[in-house]
Order: structure tokens, then C-alpha cells, then sequence
């Protein structure tokens, strides 16, 4: 396909470079047109609990993201990009250049974001600013990791939130990567 004709992440924007422990991988958007998302992704309707659909803002002083303003994350020094699932889903695929902090270690995620343990509670006075995602509006991992970290003292301005997590990601046609393995690709 030539440039013209380039599906694009944004206009005059065909591919995006994000540093991971691999070092540089590259965001881009599948250009077949006659490309489809994953019967597992393509589901609309889960049972519930746990999946219901989740508040734009899980905690007031959130700010929601959309793809654009994640990658523009994703590109930052001064910003963590953490996916809140399970190890094993983050292990298959995630968003290129995400860590892992999973919702269910809540004391990982406040060390890995710069806290520090005083006594019983929690230092959050010099944190790193987070984008956190998880599988998508439905998923409840990620806005279970924001109330957790909240509750013991991060500042939720702080708190960057793309809800729509990896099936957003996956329906934008954006390339995702295993970690481990400096290797995109397209599901």
C-alpha cells in the first residue's frame, strides 16, 4: 500500500514509535480493509457480575483517555502506561510499551509508581503519573486497581484512565505486542 493511500493513526501519522524493556516498538493500524476482530473480542454482552459496564471516570479526578491522547502516553517519559489485568492475559498480548500491575497487587502497583510505605500506610507525595486500561467499558480490573490505589493514597490527578481498554484498541485496528518479545503484531 503505498503512503497515500495508508491507513493512518492520525492525519500524516501512519506508525508511532514507543520504548518498552525491548526497546523501540512501533504502533500501527492494520491496513486491510477487509480485516476482523477476534470472535473473543468481537463478543458485545458478558455475564455480570463482574462484567458491567464501567463509569468514564471511575474516581473523581480521573482523566479519561482516548487512543490518541494513550499513544501521545505511551510516547511520554514522565508517564507509566500500566495494563491492570491478570498476568497471564497481559502474557499473551497487551498495548505496545505497557507494563503489567495487575488489580490484584495493589502494594506492587503503589511501589512501581513511586510510593513509599510509612508504617501502615502510603508516602504518594512523588508518584509518576499512570494510564491504566484493562480489556475494555466492561472490564472492572483496571477501575478496581484506581479504587485500590486511591484508597491508599495516590493522588487521582494522577490517574490517567483509557476505559476502553484492549478491545478498543483491538476494534481501532491497532497492532499489540507480546511482552517478552520485541514483536507487534495484528490480532
Amino acid at each position: 500500500m503505498d503512503e497515500a493511500h495508508a491507513v493512518c493513526i492520525a492525519p500524516d501519522v501512519t506508525a508511532v514509535e514507543v520504548r518498552s524493556p525491548n526497546g523501540p516498538l512501533q504502533i500501527r493500524r492494520i491496513a486491510d480493509p477487509e480485516h476482523r476482530l477476534p470472535m473473543a473480542w468481537s463478543r458485545t454482552s458478558r455475564p455480570a457480575p463482574p462484567a458491567v459496564l464501567q463509569p468514564l471516570v471511575p474516581v473523581p479526578g480521573v482523566v479519561p483517555l482516548g487512543e490518541l491522547e494513550l499513544i501521545k502516553a505511551l510516547q511520554s517519559e514522565d508517564i507509566v502506561v500500566a495494563d491492570g489485568r491478570k498476568p497471564e492475559q497481559y502474557a499473551k498480548y497487551t498495548i505496545p510499551g505497557a507494563i503489567n500491575l495487575p488489580f490484584t497487587e495493589t502494594d506492587v502497583a503503589l511501589e512501581a509508581l513511586g510510593c513509599r510505605r510509612l508504617g501502615n500506610g502510603w508516602d504518594c507525595s512523588t508518584v509518576r503519573t499512570v494510564a491504566m486500561f484493562c480489556n475494555g467499558v466492561w472490564c472492572g480490573q483496571s477501575p478496581t486497581a484506581i479504587h485500590k490505589i486511591t484508597a491508599a493514597g495516590f493522588p487521582a490527578e494522577r490517574i490517567l484512565y483509557y476505559r476502553n481498554g484492549i478491545q478498543g484498541w483491538l476494534l481501532q485496528g491497532l497492532s499489540v505486542w507480546t511482552p517478552g518479545e520485541a514483536r507487534c503484531f495484528y490480532l
